[in-house]
């Protein structure tokens, strides 16, 4: 019986970056390699709580490694804690911020739930969008919340998080205070631990309400944000990318379907950003999600960061060359010279027009001109170093990039006196961190970094500071030592950290 072609090319290969020979399946390459031969990328991230390191191939459902699992990690600190593990547990109360939700909304919702819904409605909404309006997307999810045990649980976990972390003081050495109130932390951990163990029986179970459930998954990577930034973000990331491929397009409602969009676009953010950081094709870097123009077009008031699109898709392309070099070790001169274009078009990117041509939507909240464009430009700046230390490297040579650093500080000092928006530029931060050599531009860079500690209380730009600190440590040590290597040592740190 002769074989039977491939009509494409095979996932595996198309992952791999090489050419698959389509003569029959599983293909001679494969074959070759010792690989399995995919038609399409797998869904893996329901086979168990990671697809990578010691988590790999554990299930919720493994009751032998419960103690290792997500779950099991936070029942043995609740247990640790002291916190009865019945989700009916009576706990402390913190005193409640002012209340924003109509009455009617908060009907037959308990006392805990209550404080932890206005929080979230007051301060959560308001952390990770760059303008709060009335569109806010965030703010969308609570009705959807109130009808779904599990996203109610990831909403709650989120703010009861985040109030945990009031307490935590700036450090740039990675130490912890104990200063967090108990009651608060335990409430945290035992809203995480229900909405991980809501979401493992969902999507086993193939849970009809699947946009919940994505919403759920999604609102994971911000729980990350708060605790650490590291480990698990790209693990919810995968996830949330796959339900949603998996979920058909169906009319589901006005506020349900601006919701998905929101999902896709932020998705697509976190993923290009995220990837500049981390180990080489870490994250899959595809989706079948639709990514259409009209889909990805900006909107400040229904974003999490406001990069540009424009910028975003370059730092995108950046990010694949270097993982492709990281492969390779090689790059044709049709490559370079397709980096170096897309750099001049970064270069010629006007921040101004790209901030006077956002769509205003009809309920608007105050822009500050001046601050989008500072903002765009952080980004602008950010990525032109980006892009051109990966073809320092592909090129062997090593471009100064002080003038263009020193700029870039320059913009980030200014949102940090007195913008709002300082909250949305930690990127830009890092790769000023990683450029900057003088003591005086890195102590700038780490009062940024304590002022957007004060602005969102998110752990992750405590460990953000650590890791700079390690690395100028190291860098100083190493006198002449080339600096486009930051591109490849990021990813090599000892955890996969998402530094937005």
């Amino acid at each position: 019986m002769s074989a039977i072609p491939l009509t494409e090319p095979c996932y595996t290969c198309r992952r791999r970056h090489i050419q698959c020979d389509r003569t029959q399946s599983p293909c001679l390459k494969c074959q070759k390699a010792g690989l399995q031969c995919l038609d399409k990328r797998p869904v893996r991230w329901v086979q168990g709580v990671a697809i990578r390191g010691t988590m790999r191939g554990r299930s919720y459902e493994n009751n032998a490694a419960v103690s290792s699992s997500p779950v099991g990690e936070i029942e043995t600190r609740l247990s640790a804690a002291g916190l009865p593990q019945d989700p009916n547990g009576q706990s402390l109360v913190p005193t409640s911020p002012r209340s924003s939700l109509p009455p009617p909304i908060l009907s037959g919702v308990d006392a805990t739930s209550r404080y932890y819904l206005d929080y979230y409605n007051d301060r959560i909404c308001r952390l990770f969008i760059v303008y709060d309006s009335g569109n806010n997307p965030f703010r969308s999810l609570i009705p959807l919340a109130l009808n779904d045990s599990v996203l109610l649980d990831a909403v709650l976990a989120l703010a009861a998080r985040h109030r945990a972390n009031f307490e935590q003081p700036f450090s740039t050495d990675g130490s912890r205070s104990a200063s967090t109130p108990v009651d608060v932390d335990r409430e945290a951990l035992r809203f995480k631990f229900r909405a991980i163990q809501g979401l493992a029986r969902s999507v086993n179970a193939g849970t009809p309400n699947r946009d919940a459930t994505v919403a759920s998954v999604f609102l994971l990577v911000f729980l990350d944000l708060l605790e650490s930034g590291c480990d698990r973000w790209n693990y919810h990331l995968e996830g949330a990318k796959t339900l949603m491929a998996l979920t058909p397009a169906h009319d589901s409602g006005r506020t349900v379907e601006k919701i998905r969009k929101f999902i896709i676009k932020q998705i697509h953010l976190i993923e290009s950003l995220g990837a500049t950081f981390v180990r080489p094709a870490l994250l899959s870097g595809s989706t079948s999600i639709d990514e259409s123009a009209s889909l990805l077009q900006d909107s400040v008031e229904e974003s999490f960061l406001g990069c540009p699109e424009y910028i975003l898709t370059a730092v995108q392309f950046f990010s694949l060359q270097r993982d492709i070099f990281s492969s390779d070790n090689k790059s044709d001169q049709a490559g370079l010279d397709e980096i170096a274009s897309v750099l001049d078009a970064v270069i010629g990117f006007d921040c101004y027009l790209w901030a006077s041509a956002l769509p205003l939507p009809v309920e608007s909240a105050t822009r500050d001109m001046d601050d989008l464009c500072k903002l765009a430009q952080a980004y602008k700046l950010g990525a032109m170093v980006y892009g051109r230390r990966v073809l320092d490297a592909l090129q062997a040579v090593q471009t100064n990039q002080e003038g263009i650093a020193s700029e870039l500080l320059e913009v980030i000092d200014s949102l940090q006196q007195g913008s709002s928006l300082l909250k949305c530029a930690l990127w830009p931060i890092i790769i000023a961190g990683l450029e900057c050599r003088a003591p005086a531009q890195r102590e700038i860079l780490t009062q940024a970094l304590e002022k957007f500690w004060q602005d969102t209380k998110c752990l992750n730009v405590t460990n953000a500071a650590k890791i700079l600190q390690d690395y100028w440590r190291s860098t100083d040590q190493k006198i002449g030592a080339a600096t486009n290597h930051w591109i490849f040592d990021m990813g090599r740190l000892s955890h996969d950290w998402l530094l937005i």
